[in-house]
């Protein structure tokens, strides 16, 4: 990932050099138990760990002329220690290394995007709670619907990310898990028992069965799980775009104090960071169809899959980790305008309330087809002579029959169902 959009600790996780401490964990993780079971002499094991040592421009100039960045990394250390070197990696295959310290990386990223979503939970509980009682204009289809509170979007980005979380978990349990299992996953010179012993010194779980390699179902589900957070980061950003346009105006990211719009035109405040989240949320998605791709490999491996989740992982973890800070900056520093929600709520002359007006008319002994085209009628009359919707009403004679003009103005009074707004927070514990 490009450093404009790499955060630490995030990236720090992805280099080069973290690559090949992860390896060494692994390599070492196997001398130990090769130690406890006395197939390594205890020596042997303190003298590799005291010369041991490696620096990825070591490795590299190695590979250059190996083309094997694993024989590269191991002569690299054997360089280092000397004759004990003959114990490390005994038995072992690349992928034993590379897939299980692979785990050992996504466990870490894991743990930061978790924290990241319990930031947000936070930040949007908080908002939700600030605004359960602010009315705005609920849009479907992009066109004004009903009366509803804006502390509810919140309320549902909450409940969202809350299932993110879940998913992640559920997912953690698949994906962190190593082998080593050998050439093509039969044990050939390693056996179940040490496989156990070393996946549970390193914190890992065990892959029941696997080829040469780990199966790529388990990496795909992971990256499709980071795709569906940054979807959602994705929905929250268009939302806000939404809310900011200039006829709408309820909403606006932050816009700081030097902060320049345009270099063209002075006036200009434009959502920048939230487009910046739709873009990059594009982004892992497609990382998240690499990793598809890569699940179908030939007999027990090729290495297809190597070059494509070398790129697609760590920019996909960095990218999910950035725009999660990014939006935490957006959703804390909201510039939120209830009086522009208030105004946008009667800017179409009550006729919001339709839906109450239909239903009234249908308790009067009205067919509902009757009332429906009646409340159509009288709607887009209002909206099209810009007239209160009560007064158009009233123009009917079956409904002046029926309502007063008090009864009516009670009706079509834009307010939305606090009582029910305050179960659906005590469903998501928002409230008690």
């Amino acid at each position: 990932m490009i450093e404009r959009y790499s955060r630490e600790p995030m990236a720090g996780l992805w280099t080069e050099q973290a690559r090949y401490e992860c390896w060494w964990k692994v390599e070492l993780a196997a001398l130990s138990v090769r130690v406890d079971r006395g197939e390594v002499p205890a020596d042997a094991l303190a003298k590799i760990q005291a010369a041991a040592a490696f620096t990825p421009e070591e490795i590299n100039e190695v590979e250059a002329e190996v083309h094997h960045d694993i024989i590269a990394f191991l002569t690299v250390i054997a360089n280092h220690v000397g004759p004990e070197s003959r114990f490390i990696h005994m038995g072992l295959t690349s992928s034993d290394i590379v897939d299980t310290a692979f785990a050992l990386q996504i466990k870490e990223a894991a743990k930061l995007i978790l924290d990241n979503i319990f930031a947000l939970r936070m930040i949007l509980r908080r908002r939700a709670l600030e605004f359960k009682n602010t009315p705005s204009v609920g849009r479907t289809h992009g066109i004004h619907a009903e009366p509803t509170v804006f502390g509810l979007k919140f309320a549902q980005w909450e409940d969202e990310f809350a299932r993110h979380e879940t998913r992640l978990h559920e997912c953690m349990e698949r994906v962190l898990v190593g082998k080593l299992s050998g050439a093509v996953g039969n044990y050939g010179h390693t056996d179940p028992e040490m496989e156990e012993a070393v996946m549970e010194h390193l914190g890992l779980g065990v892959s029941a069965v696997s080829t040469q390699v780990v199966s790529r179902d388990r990496h795909a589900e992971f990256l499709n799980v980071l795709a569906l957070i940054g979807s959602t980061i994705e929905k929250i950003a268009v939302e806000i775009r939404h809310l900011q346009r200039t006829e709408v105006g309820e909403a606006y990211e932050p816009f700081g104090k030097k902060q320049k719009g345009s270099s063209a035109m002075p006036h200009k405040r434009n959502p920048i960071l939230c487009e910046r989240l739709s873009g990059m949320a594009r982004l892992i998605r497609g990382y998240a169809v690499t990793a598809q791709e890569n699940i179908a490999l030939w007999h027990e491996r090729d290495i297809s899959h190597s070059s494509a989740e070398r790129i697609i992982f760590p920019d996909a973890c960095i990218a999910l980790d950035y725009m999660m800070h990014i939006l935490i900056k957006v959703l804390d520093g909201l510039d939120v305008r209830p009086q522009r929600m208030k105004d946008n709520l009667y800017l179409t002359h009550g006729v919001l309330a339709s839906e109450k007006v239909l239903h009234a008319l249908i308790g009067k002994g009205w067919t509902r087809e009757a009332a429906y085209s009646t409340v159509q009628a009288c709607a887009k009359a209002a909206l099209a002579d810009s007239t209160p919707f009560v007064d158009v009403l009233l123009k009917d004679k079956n409904i002046a029959a029926l309502f007063t003009r008090e009864t009516l103005e009670a009706l079509v009074l834009l307010e939305p169902r606090y009582e029910f707004i305050d179960k659906i927070f005590k469903r998501l514990s928002i409230i008690e």
